[in-house]
């Protein structure tokens, strides 16, 4: 009998042990994940790649669980009187206003009715498009439709342009928000071409698709209505093969959202080189930051002194949500697009 009490208290104490080895090196790897990128990659040069690639894997998604539940990470967010007036059917605070030669002019602004496209003749894309996602969805997600062109533009490419180019045929209105709220007509004009930009696979299936899905339900899940601008960003030294049609260097998505008394936003900027597994946490940046890279003006119609407070501030982490929500954003991480 005693050497099985010993034998249990081992047990018990290694059990212990091991609990709490597992809980210290969890919070070093939480707090490893935080740095940048240059960062976390540059660390393969004085550490083990072996313990860097296990901070890293164990981190991330532990990282991503505690900013969730709100526990670590930081919002851009700013205390209001009274947000009531603040957003409409598809802007928060008013369309993407250029505001130096940075953005491309002459850009064409067309209401799909669910979505707001902002074109471009020139690089015979979209270069942003609006839209606004609410908490309730009303329709099932049935088979995709096919690719348009889009006759409201005259220089709007087919989808046979995108051929065998090694692009995808990307999205920036996602077509999974808009049917799963606004139905299947809503979802068809998504695929028009005037829609479409050309994506790297890796970025179009891996964490573009990621924060698109966390928009349209993790988001949702406790904030009521979202507005999203998304945008591309182009350099003029590519062209889709054996066209004239750009290739933009990186795409960003610019968020709001509100409660009674209180705004959130938060701004990413992806290229078109980031690996297909990498976590959207990474490339969060201050809409400040984001306007001198892309020449436009966001939310320009807030009253100023909100505009200054918000647009300065870079948030570490997503929107909060809860546990459930933040499980089932993990699983749309290790899922590969189909």
């Amino acid at each position: 009998m005693g050497r099985r009490k010993i034998k249990r208290k081992i047990s018990r104490s290694l059990s212990l042990y091991g609990a709490i080895v597992l809980i210290v090196f969890s919070i070093i790897a939480n707090w490893f994940v935080r740095h940048n990128l240059d960062w976390i990659n540059a660390q393969y040069n004085c550490l083990p790649s072996l313990l860097v690639n296990a901070l890293i894997y164990t981190g991330e998604p532990f990282a991503d669980i505690t900013d969730s539940l709100g526990l670590t990470g930081r919002d851009a967010a700013l205390k209001v009187d009274d947000t009531s007036k603040i957003g409409d059917k598809i802007f928060f605070a008013g369309p993407p206003k250029r505001k130096s030669s940075k953005a491309p002019d002459n850009i064409k602004i067309d209401d799909k009715g669910a979505f707001i496209v902002g074109y471009s003749d020139k690089l015979r894309h979209c270069v942003w498009s609006a839209y606004k996602v609410n908490k309730e969805i009303k329709y099932n997600i049935p088979k995709r439709p096919a690719f348009k062109k889009d006759k409201q533009f005259k220089s709007c490419p087919s989808s046979a342009s995108y051929a065998k180019t090694g692009y995808d045929r990307g999205h920036m209105t996602p077509n999974y928000a808009i049917m799963s709220r606004y139905g299947e007509e809503a979802q068809h004009k998504t695929f028009l071409m005037s829609n479409i930009v050309p994506q790297t696979p890796e970025l179009n299936r891996g964490v573009w698709r990621e924060i698109e899905h966390r928009i349209a339900d993790s988001f949702t899940s406790k904030w009521d209505e979202v507005w999203v601008i998304v945008g591309a960003l182009s350099n003029g030294n590519e062209t889709l093969s054996g066209t004239n049609i750009d290739v933009p260097t990186s795409f960003y998505q610019v968020i709001a959202t509100k409660s009674e008394n209180e705004i959130r936003v938060l701004a990413f900027l992806c290229n078109q080189n980031v690996p297909w597994n990498t976590w959207p946490r990474h490339y969060l940046i201050s809409i400040d930051e984001l306007e001198e890279r892309t020449g436009f003006d966001f939310f320009s119609e807030l009253e100023d002194s909100y505009e200054e407070k918000l647009e300065s501030q870079t948030p570490t982490r997503l929107l909060p949500t809860d546990f459930i929500t933040a499980f089932k954003a993990l699983a749309v991480h290790f899922n590969k697009f189909d």
